[in-house]
């Protein structure tokens, strides 16, 4: 498996979970109403999705060029940057799916969990597509990952302004 394909995935679907799930998380704990987290959520996964395929688009040409020490044609770095814009607007959308099914307090519990779901089996993915331990990849995504969730919720919490 090629080392951009992994990271591709494993960096969008980790970032798509993580800002998704924190941005909303954090708006929704402030009060605001739930077309507002609809629509900051969906502006969100299009902005981000699109902004991290083009950097990684970018980001990996330049490190092809860098390791050819020449000019390569951008074109051999479009599938990495597509990689990058699906894994983010795929994960994008399990956290804030629940706030189109849910009102606000019980989506906010079920976007939460799901994410920090699907961060522990990245980080499983991830461990095994590397040939490492499993559960301590799985628990360090879990943890870190988690970790800016619960950053979302404070900011929120601290900066409503009701």
């Amino acid at each position: 498996m090629r080392e951009a394909f992994v990271r591709n995935i494993v960096f969008g679907v980790e970032d798509g979970l993580v800002s998704t799930v924190g941005l909303i998380s954090g708006i929704a704990v402030a009060g605001v109403p739930r077309a507002t987290i609809l629509l900051t959520g969906a502006v969100l996964i299009f902005v981000e999705a699109f902004s991290m395929g083009v950097g990684s688009l970018l980001s990996e040409h330049e490190g092809l060029e860098y390791e050819a020490r020449k000019e390569i044609p951008i074109k051999k770095s479009r599938k990495d940057g597509i990689i990058m814009f699906i894994s983010y607007f795929m994960a994008g959308i399990v956290p804030l799916a629940p706030y189109a099914i849910w009102g606000v307090n019980p989506a906010i519990w079920v976007s939460v969990v799901a994410s920090l779901i699907l961060l522990f089996l990245l980080g499983i993915a991830a461990g095994r597509a590397a040939h490492i331990p499993v559960f301590k990849q799985g628990m360090q995504m879990l943890v870190l990952g988690g970790a800016a969730i619960l950053l979302g919720v404070i900011v929120g919490k601290v900066m409503r302004f009701k």
